[in-house]
């Protein structure tokens, strides 16, 4: 059994404490947080079971580190704490122990990721042993290995399409979606998540990623972006009104542009209400879906929907992406001590998981 650590217990850490849980080959040893209203919680409590799991939550990471884990899953923010993460994921490398999170961008194309960050990375796995594999949450597996896979079915292959198709006011991220992304709010209201580069500096790895795995160099990264104002004032279940006039619906893709047209695409199409922009792409049905389309001979579509226990498409979604991370955890602890990225680490299949929902 891996002694795992669950590090940060919000959306993608409850899910982790879950997927820990259930997994054959590790055990839960520790669970770090950072508000203090949480310390001393089961995990189980924290991770939305029905039992206790005899594990306490701490903030001391210096003290769960120290009993040397096998593994880490570091699911705090990194969002707009980018150092502090980094500093975090350094500390547990150098404790020896494999880590798998979502939290960095950068390092979704680790060999492409800025110098210092690469090699403050490298030095502490030098140090220390461990391991990192950073995949994302939006999901990564939709926008790199997936792609990957259903591109080699066809014959030939004009354009890859990676899609997230979603209505936002399904997210348990009021913040994140008023403001980061900017629903609700005047349409003279720059989101810093949509401004100019930063869709490149999240997702522009993952069309690298992908532009790797089909053996194409990449001219350049485009981003396009459109936004369309609320035509009615909107009522949403879990996050109020959102008025008349304001941001109803954002659309961007991040291009990977290779002989002067746009041959690798990552596209956002987010609303917080189906009535917005409804000439868009939308799901097939429901509140949100991520999809594949190869444009080629023949043309390939593949549409995901996962769904948790309560209905939610999104936090399905992250289930999945959770999945992915703590699904590599026995393989990384099994391979040499590096820094890998989704073309190194396979998806593996739930060996020992069938009829299995927890210990």
């Amino acid at each position: 059994m891996i002694s795992t650590v669950v590090w940060g217990t919000g959306n993608v850490g409850r899910l982790a404490l879950r997927a820990v849980e259930a997994h054959p080959a590790l055990e839960l040893s520790g669970v770090i947080v950072h508000d203090p209203g949480k310390v001393g919680r089961d995990a189980g409590e924290l991770g939305g079971l029905d039992r206790t799991l005899g594990v306490a939550a701490t903030d001391d990471a210096g003290a769960v580190l120290a009993a040397g884990p096998g593994a880490v899953v570091y699911a705090a923010s990194g969002d707009i704490r980018p150092d502090e993460a980094l500093a975090d994921i350094l500390r547990a490398i150098r404790a020896g122990a494999v880590v798998v999170s979502p939290a960095l961008y950068a390092l979704y194309d680790q060999r492409n990721a800025p110098a210092e960050m690469r090699e403050a990375v490298l030095a502490a796995i030098e140090e220390g042993g461990g391991s990192l594999f950073v995949s994302g949450v939006d999901p990564g597996w939709g926008n790199d290995v997936l792609p990957l896979l259903v591109s080699g079915l066809g014959h030939t292959v004009d354009v890859v399409r990676c899609q997230e198709i979603f209505d936002y006011s399904t997210y348990d991220q009021p913040d994140s979606v008023r403001y980061l992304v900017g629903m609700g709010q005047p349409m003279d209201y720059e989101p810093p998540m949509l401004a100019p580069s930063v869709p490149t500096m999240v997702w522009g790895g993952q069309v690298r990623l992908i532009a790797r795995g089909l053996g194409v160099e990449l001219d350049e990264v485009r981003e396009t972006l459109d936004r369309r104002p609320l035509d009615a004032t909107v009522t949403t279940a879990s996050m109020g009104d959102f008025e008349k006039g304001t941001q109803g619906a954002v659309r961007f893709e991040v291009q990977g542009i290779v002989g002067g047209e746009p041959r690798i695409v990552v596209e956002h199409v987010t609303r917080i209400h189906p009535s917005c922009a409804p000439d868009w792409p939308v799901p097939p049905d429901g509140d949100g879906a991520h999809r594949v389309i190869i444009e080629g001979d023949p043309r390939i579509e593949v549409t995901v929907e996962a769904t948790d226990a309560a209905g939610n498409r999104a936090a399905g979604g992250n289930g999945t992406a959770v999945g992915r991370l703590v699904g590599a955890i026995d393989w990384l602890v099994e391979a040499e001590p590096g820094l890998y990225d989704a073309l190194d680490v396979p998806i593996r299949p739930a060996t020992g998981k069938l009829g299995r929902t927890a210990r």
